[in-house]
């Protein structure tokens, strides 16, 4: 038997707390809200789960030490907005060798931190207190259907792998299967992220769409999740397990998903405080917009249905025009991302941290050849996300003393329509290589073999230079000569 806290007496919360009391843990609730301790103590009901029994062997509190002293497990089931606040308070009183599980699902928008790691930053400002103790719950768990003894899974992830099978041990019950991950934050980020696209959703049966847009948004929006993830350093194996599709499919889906909801009511017409106001609920989703629009941004990634819905909510832009965009957008091949999925799986090409594996490249390209075709083709096998560094219309003529055809823009125009690219930046100069491996957290550099042992020194930072043979039938120098020949 684990003697537990749970710190928050929302419906989560409270789904929780009954589910470990009636597995026989010792298990205390406690609210900042003093009126909502007081309800259950009276009623054993909870205001937004009336038809469940709260069960009697539950302690409640209102002193925050009372709850958290002694402990072997301290649950942070408080709504994202306000986890940093409560884990300031819980750093007052929490020791080293107690776990914090945290069941909150969010993104801080000025930090853009997991909740794990908001948490981890407020108690370490206070004392020590060792990441590895800390370990998020997530998964396809409605408190509705938790509260009343409905079959559930869901997922113990943290760094240390002995405590979160500690947690499972603890949170199995006979209608809850408890799995284990050793990646934290691509938990946390379907956490957050799942509840956008649960918006979207919403917002698509508001409209009047039916059940093929659900479908589409489930599976586009799981692809956005995981190339953010990806860029994130996550495991492409946590986005298609319960905490990434299996959660994205039951928010996007459940009459319990109060993100759902609230998405459908701002598609029928209302605007966003008002449908906010009908939920009567925090929405997480709301919340995690701005900090997913600014890892898009940050890690430079392609998100449309999330840059929709943030327009719609943060822009007043009318959710029909948003679906116009979104079908207006160029046209794409599904390809790429199963590439991907083949590479992850892959033990000779992948990291032994399951991170995602950057590649960059440099050159001028002009008049875009098979020949470039080929070593863009060969560096994007090496890795998973492929940068291409393309000499300035300046640093080509003044420094490379190449005349190009092509100007920057057309050049980056047609690096940026093949499939093999992912990014294409400036360079500027000879030295900014080191930069350009910092900066983006480089892997592996690809040159041509004529450039062989020039950029060795990047070794020293951890990133492998591979030179790859040129097409030897074919440049740009040849092409150029040929075309003024004739």
């Amino acid at each position: 038997m684990a003697s537990l806290s749970i710190i928050g007496a929302g419906t989560w919360g409270i789904a929780l707390a009954n589910m470990l009391a009636d597995s026989g843990h010792d298990v205390t609730v406690w609210s900042a809200i003093g009126d909502e301790i007081d309800y259950i103590a009276q009623y054993h009901k909870h205001p937004k789960l009336k038809d469940v029994a709260i069960s009697t062997k539950l302690s409640l509190t209102k002193d925050l030490r009372e709850a958290i002293e002694g402990k072997d497990i301290i649950v942070m089931a408080v709504p994202s907005v306000f986890v940093r606040s409560t884990a300031k308070q819980v750093g007052e009183f929490i020791k080293e060798d107690q776990i914090i599980v945290d069941v909150a699902k969010g993104i801080e928008p000025v930090t853009l931190m997991t909740m794990s790691e908001v948490i981890h930053e407020e108690i370490n400002k206070i004392k020590p207190f060792d990441y590895g103790q800390l370990i998020a719950l997530s998964g396809p768990t409605h408190a509705e259907e938790v509260s009343i003894g409905l079959p559930s899974t869901i997922v113990s992830a943290g760094v240390n792998i002995e405590n979160a099978k500690f947690v499972q041990e603890v949170f199995s019950a006979p209608y809850m299967r408890v799995y284990t991950n050793d990646d934290i934050r691509g938990t946390e980020i379907c956490g957050a992220l799942k509840n956008i696209v649960a918006l979207a959703a919403g917002i698509a049966h508001g409209l009047g769409y039916g059940d093929n847009a659900t479908a589409a948004l489930v599976t586009r929006g799981i692809h956005e999740i995981t190339t953010l993830g990806l860029a994130m350093g996550c495991s492409i194996h946590t986005f298609y397990g319960l905490a990434g599709i299996g959660d994205l499919v039951v928010t996007c889906t459940s009459r319990h998903s109060r993100n759902n909801q609230c998405g459908t009511l701002i598609g029928q017409g209302y605007d966003v405080e008002t449908a906010k106001k009908k939920v009567g609920m925090v929405v997480e989703g709301i919340s995690a917009l701005e900090a997913a629009d600014a890892l898009r941004i940050k890690y430079h990634v392609e998100m449309p249905i999330m840059r929709s819905v943030f327009n719609i909510i943060n822009f007043s832009m009318p959710p029909a025009e948003e679906v116009k965009r979104l079908y207006a957008r160029q046209h794409k091949s599904e390809e790429p991302f199963d590439v991907l999925m083949t590479i992850y799986d892959n033990p000779d090409v992948t990291k032994e941290h399951h991170g995602m594996k950057r590649v960059i490249t440099y050159g001028t390209f002009d008049m875009l050849h098979y020949g470039h075709i080929n070593l863009l083709r060969r560096a994007k096998a090496l890795g998973d996300y492929l940068i291409v560094a393309l000499s300035t219309d300046e640093f080509a003529t003044l420094v490379k003393h190449k005349h190009c055809y092509f100007n920057y823009n057309e050049r980056k125009s047609l690096l940026e329509a093949m499939r093999y690219v992912d990014l294409v930046i400036p360079e500027e100069n000879w030295e900014q290589k080191m930069t350009d491996c910092k900066e983006y957290h480089i892997d592996i550099l690809v040159m041509g073999d004529d450039w062989k042992g020039k950029f060795d020194y990047l070794k020293d930072q951890g990133v492998e230079v591979i030179y790859v043979p040129r097409t030897p039938e074919i440049s740009t120098t040849k092409i150029k000569a040929d075309l003024h020949s004739e």
